[in-house]
């Protein structure tokens, strides 16, 4: 799971500085920014007189309410033509189709470059219709392309290194293909308003979008009648910050185009004086949250610890359990049968499996081990694949076989632990000591992850418990 001979990429060390490195509170873009709440009402735009800019709260700078908010109240819209976003179908103008033709060479999954190359193109610009809103963005990000390498490293989990190192890849190479781009192009054509861009340059852009970007209905209608998804900049709106428990929510109006608003924010329930305002960014693992927004959520009970389904280590961990011969390495014809249609076997099997978040254990983790320990396929038989990958499903198999699965995968997670080269109560006590913010948030996430692990052990241990006071001596 840990890998620290893994090349670590950062941008912090790798490129010449432009104006983004990792801080933990970031100050704003310009040294004295725009009244955001003031050019969003004289662009036709409505802010509630209680919704106030803060530099005090939990996450930096937020929204709070400067009163009592009674649910239901309108509290931020804004007109159709405020938000920023991409068009890609836009070429009036050489620059735009310059600009069009980079966003093309973005990979879907790193859909916030698209938005951010417009973004940047609207920085350069000095007569930016946006800049009040620009001016008003974070200086620098406390995202992990932005760390020292060495805090990279220290997060200590390959799925997340994997992730920070192909963004920083694609930045560098990124950077190379824009200056041949454009190495020709003439001034008035050149989208960045003739500026060098840079890794990153490119970072601040991606992270700006990354970080704050809604996805919103388009105009544009699909097959079937529904409207396209458009990544959009909401000016003041995406100085909400997160929560799993939000005051607040996102409403887009239907006919958003033919009124003046296209979206909204609402009190969902009461917000009391002086109370952040906040939107449930999503049900999202620490990973995305740290990857994409810069922060990690303490016990997120949607965080996750990724696997490899592995046939040696299920057998290793499967004996480690105390089952004598599992068949994980060799399969029965009719359980290989089964792992295909769980997509754990076959020519093109997705062996990405995890533990944790709502379910203590993947459902097609489960029902795998479930069938490989179970030697009788008329038992298995009897149950459709829904109920196997069930963890509510008590025993369908047997209470001895349930048992040896819970085991099995206690087993799997001591080995993922064994992965990580420290422990909780060594990262605490390094934080303890005093380390710099990005060697902080690295520390917590990994004790976050670690705690996953643990939270899933505790939970099938009190399984097992369970199982075994109803089991009886025939059952054994």
């Amino acid at each position: 799971m840990a890998n620290s001979k893994m090349a670590m990429t950062s941008l912090a060390a790798q490129i010449r500085p432009f104006t983004c490195l990792a801080a933990s509170q970031p100050s704003r873009l310009a040294p004295h920014p725009a009244d955001l709440i003031r050019w969003i009402k004289r662009e036709g735009g409505f802010v509630h007189h209680a919704v106030k800019l803060s530099q005090e709260t939990q996450f930096g700078i937020g929204l709070i309410s400067t009163e009592l908010i009674p649910p239901g109240t309108d509290l931020i819209s804004l007109p159709p033509h405020v938000p920023l976003r991409f068009e890609s179908d836009d070429a009036s103008s050489s620059s735009s189709s310059l600009l069009s033709a980079l966003a093309r060479r973005v990979p879907e999954e790193l859909w916030a470059m698209k938005l951010g190359l417009r973004l940047l193109q609207e920085r350069a610009n000095a007569d930016s219709f946006w800049w009040p809103y620009i001016s008003n963005l974070p200086e620098t990000f406390t995202v992990p392309i932005f760390f020292p390498g060495e805090d990279i490293k220290n997060l200590q989990y390959a799925p997340l290194l994997y992730q920070v190192n192909k963004r920083c890849r694609f930045l560098l190479e990124f950077e190379q293909e824009i200056r041949r781009t454009l190495e020709d192009v003439k001034a008035s054509d050149h989208p960045f308003s003739g500026q060098d861009v840079n890794a990153s340059a490119l970072g601040w852009t991606m992270s700006a979008v990354s970080t704050r970007a809604f996805r919103l209905h388009g105009n544009k209608k699909l097959r079937g009648g529904s409207s396209d998804d458009v990544p959009m900049m909401l000016p003041l709106i995406d100085m909400c910050n997160h929560s799993f428990k939000p005051n607040v929510k996102i409403i887009q109006e239907q006919n958003g185009a033919e009124s003046n608003t296209l979206v909204k924010v609402v009190a969902e329930t009461e917000v009391k004086e002086n109370d952040p305002l906040l939107l449930n960014y999503g049900c999202l693992s620490n990973d995305f949250f740290l990857l994409d927004y810069g922060f990690v959520i303490e016990s997120n009970p949607y965080d996750t610890i990724e696997l490899k389904y592995d046939e040696q280590l299920m057998d290793a961990a499967s004996m480690a359990a105390g089952v004598s011969s599992p068949t994980f390495s060799s399969p029965a014809p009719w359980q290989n049968q089964l792992l295909s249609q769980l997509n754990l076997a076959g020519e093109m099997p997705n062996l990405k499996v995890t533990i944790g978040g709502p379910e203590p254990v993947e459902g097609r983790l489960l029902a795998a081990i479930r069938i490989l320990l179970c030697g009788e396929m008329v038992e298995v038989e009897k149950h459709d694949l829904d109920t196997l990958k069930s963890l509510s499903a008590i025993a369908p198999l047997g209470i001895a076989n349930e048992i040896a699965v819970f085991r099995t995968v206690i087993a799997l997670c001591v080995i993922a632990l064994s992965h990580f080269p420290t422990k909780i109560m060594e990262d605490e006590a390094i934080i303890k000591q005093g380390v710099s913010a990005t060697a902080e948030l690295s520390i917590k996430y990994r004790i976050q992850k670690k705690s996953v692990i643990i939270d899933v052990m505790k939970d099938l241990t009190r399984r097992v418990k369970l199982l075994s006071s109803k089991e009886t001596p025939t059952a054994a």
